[in-house]
């Protein structure tokens, strides 16, 4: 099948690698050429511009969308907007809001160009194992593209999951989960490093991916993380977040659905950003304040 393909990133170049590696002809282009010239490596056609890689795609075209959510979507669907033709279709597959894809879905409806938002989790480890693809958009279209969500999942790792908007809803949800149970991991390991026990870290990790209950990929990569460095002394303990589980917790807020877990590994990770925090800093002085207790200054 043919494919437009934008956005040669981490995820993006490996994609590309596995759609031709599946006898799929893609176009692609990114901002930097020498991304394009690595795709073109992998195989694919490369474009300068946008116009070029539309010039080049047999109608009824498609184009997979893979940059970074917010503005650089925002524009690029915006961009391709005014060079598509009806019957076209766009997919988006990086990290948006699905209120944002229910709203680039009626914006390219009036122009009848067909819109898919493609949910898409597999990292760096992608181009080997496949990519989970949670897609949603309307079925006749998203059964038109099955070549293409096929040869990038695994097996049984493609579902159509409802109408625009679904892909990314189930997405922002799984990464949610996601926070959640990396902040579980994060949290035992912390403990069995300051037990008066001196085991070996990347050994249990390893141990607990044979039979336990709490096997899993996430363990895999714990496993591995610890093997190449026990003590994770050369890391600093900033853990960044790139919006979904913010997403998660406000549309729990909106529905009135708990979800403490998840919002606690949230708010987790924004503490983990401050240097000596001024909520600590306001701990310490109630302390000397009501009970004289002795605080160290700065």
């Amino acid at each position: 099948m043919q494919l437009g393909f934008v956005g040669l990133g981490r995820m993006g170049l490996n994609m590309v690698t596995r759609l031709t590696r599946g006898g799929h002809k893609v176009v692609a282009f990114d901002r930097s050429a020498d991304a394009v010239a690595r795709a073109v490596a992998a195989g694919a056609q490369g474009a300068s511009a946008l116009a070029a890689l539309v010039s080049a795609l047999t109608p009824p075209r498609a184009i997979w969308v893979m940059v970074p959510a917010g503005e650089p979507t925002e524009s690029t669907v915006a961009a391709l907007a005014g060079l598509l033709s009806a019957d076209d279709v766009v997919v988006d597959g990086g990290n948006s809001n699905f209120h944002d894809d229910v709203r680039r879905a009626q914006s390219l409806a009036d122009k009848r160009i067909h819109y898919i938002d493609a949910g898409t989790s597999g990292g760096i480890w992608g181009l080997q194992e496949g990519y989970c693809l949670m897609v949603g958009g309307e079925a006749e279209v998203c059964k038109r593209l099955e070549p293409i969500f096929l040869t990038l999942a695994p097996q049984d790792g493609y579902l159509r999951v409802g109408d625009p908007g679904a892909g990314h809803y189930v997405k922002m949800i799984h990464n949610g989960i996601e926070y959640g149970l990396m902040q579980a991991y994060a949290e035992g390991f912390e403990l069995m490093h300051e037990s008066p026990y001196h085991v070996d870290l990347a050994a249990i990790a390893a141990l607990w991916n044979h039979g336990s209950v709490v096997r899993s990929w996430l363990l895999e990569l714990t496993a591995r993380a610890l093997a190449e460095d026990g003590t994770l002394s050369a890391l600093q303990g900033y853990v960044d977040d790139s919006g979904e589980g913010r997403w998660t917790v406000q549309e729990a807020i909106d529905r009135g659905v708990p979800l403490p877990v998840i919002t606690a590994a949230l708010f987790t990770r924004f503490r983990s950003r401050e240097n000596n925090p001024f909520a600590e800093r306001l701990l310490a002085a109630l302390r000397n304040q009501f009970g004289g207790h002795a605080v160290k200054k700065a």
